[in-house]
């Protein structure tokens, strides 16, 4: 209880302070406010640029692998010009995975030609992505339908003339009118509409069906060649859910290398692309970005932390006589100390307080003006809480600690 009421008397005497010296509080909290509110808006928007960046990444899935000719990223021991001799992925080895892979859950073959026009009567939709897959495409992607239906298996296998619309371009083809059983022209092709993607809307990566159309790669082997690497041939294999993807990567890359021939020892000539590649260099860049805002937040926070020495130096002096008078009647060298330690917290409490509201601010104004939604979690509150607390300690102990050792005679006297 004696501590207790010790730290509330404590904090009486520098609330009331701070009261007394409105003016001279309020610019000092100015460093510490500018200093937290630097960290926290870099971290908050770090955060948000990191989970929308995440959110594209976690559409590959966390059980998919890509064979691809190129890699995702590019390793300083091996040159990009041993990369140019190597073979793309084949629809024979395509047919050889599917025969052989044990744990998939699917696999599928997937070309792609971009800036294609699609027409429905006097109406047409330009630069639109023309996708084609082999059956498996469902097994291998998560699909959602806002009309129709995915290919049956006879359209898959004859490569009958049908096409799964994005929603974009649904909209621009029929201006919100039924799709289905409607013939577009694609590539000089008659194709009839079976399906509508449910509508993605944007992501960082540009990984979205709204301004695709897909149809089944026997379909689309009498319209491009597409084993050619202009238009991006690859291999989408998705592992069985209880299966880990290291193994559903070790069964890959031994079947692929079987299939290819290659000597034991000698370099694989095909990469494995995940989605952890990604996720992994995301975390390298965002550490770099976070100790950024550490840097230059920490210099607002340097100069913060002066200004509130400073005026904790300048408070000691003014008080002087004071201390004197309460060490005369008793009061402990802790008890002065804690005095002027509280005030220097709380000074810093305020401005990180207030650093706090201006983010606060700032993420609703984007959320509901710019429609731009910020994340200010409560881990990057607290932190901006901690270091409050941590400035205001260090900035206020030397200051509290020589008030606490002055002698009372010579205190009152001054």
């Amino acid at each position: 209880m004696m501590i207790l009421r010790l730290i509330g008397e404590s904090f009486w005497f520098a609330s009331d302070a701070l009261r007394q010296n409105k003016l001279r509080t309020m610019l000092s909290l100015l460093g510490i406010t500018i200093g937290i509110f630097t960290i926290i808006s870099v971290f908050s928007a770090v955060d948000t640029l990191r989970n929308k960046l995440q959110e594209s990444v976690d559409k590959l899935g966390s059980k998919t692998i890509f064979v691809q000719k190129w890699p995702w990223i590019f390793g300083d021991s091996y040159p990009w010009w041993k990369y140019i001799n190597r073979p793309q992925p084949s629809m024979r080895d395509y047919d050889a995975l599917k025969e052989r892979l044990e744990n998939v859950q699917g696999i599928s073959f997937e070309a792609s030609a971009s800036n294609r026009t699609v027409k429905y009567r006097s109406n047409s939709v330009e630069n639109v992505g023309l996708n084609s897959a082999s059956q498996d495409y469902n097994q291998t992607w998560n699909l959602d339908f806002q009309e129709g239906r995915y290919f049956t298996e006879s359209e898959g296998q004859s490569g009958a003339p049908v096409v799964i619309l994005g929603a974009d371009i649904a909209d621009g083809l029929f201006s919100g009118a039924e799709a289905m059983g409607k013939q577009i022209k694609v590539m000089g092709r008659r194709l009839t509409v079976v399906g509508v993607f449910k509508k993605e809307g944007e992501d960082m990566l540009g990984m979205s069906q709204d301004k695709n159309v897909l149809i089944p790669i026997n379909l689309a082997r009498g319209l491009f060649d597409i084993e050619n690497e202009n238009y991006n041939p690859q291999i989408t294999v998705r592992g069985k859910e209880h299966i880990s993807l290291e193994e559903v990567e070790s069964e890959l890359q031994g079947v692929l290398r079987s299939i290819h021939r290659l000597r034991p020892g000698a370099e694989d000539d095909f990469s494995l692309n995940k989605a952890t590649i990604l996720s992994n260099q995301l975390d390298v860049m965002f550490k770099m970005v976070n100790i950024a805002g550490w840097v230059i937040g920490g210099f607002s926070i340097l100069v913060g932390g002066f200004g509130i020495a400073n005026i904790m130096f300048v408070s000691v002096k003014e008080r002087t006589n004071i201390i004197g008078i309460q060490k005369s009647l008793g009061a402990k060298n802790y008890f002065i100390l804690l005095q002027f330690m509280f005030e220097a917290i709380a000074l810093c409490l305020l401005g990180g307080a207030l650093g706090l509201f201006l983010v606060y601010l700032i993420t609703v104004f984007f959320t509901y003006v710019m429609d731009v939604k910020i994340i200010l979690d409560m881990q990057n509150v607290i932190t901006g809480i901690t270091i409050s607390v941590i400035i205001g300690a260090i900035s206020g102990f030397w200051p509290a600690y020589a008030a606490s050792r002055l002698d009372p005679v010579e205190a009152i006297r001054s």
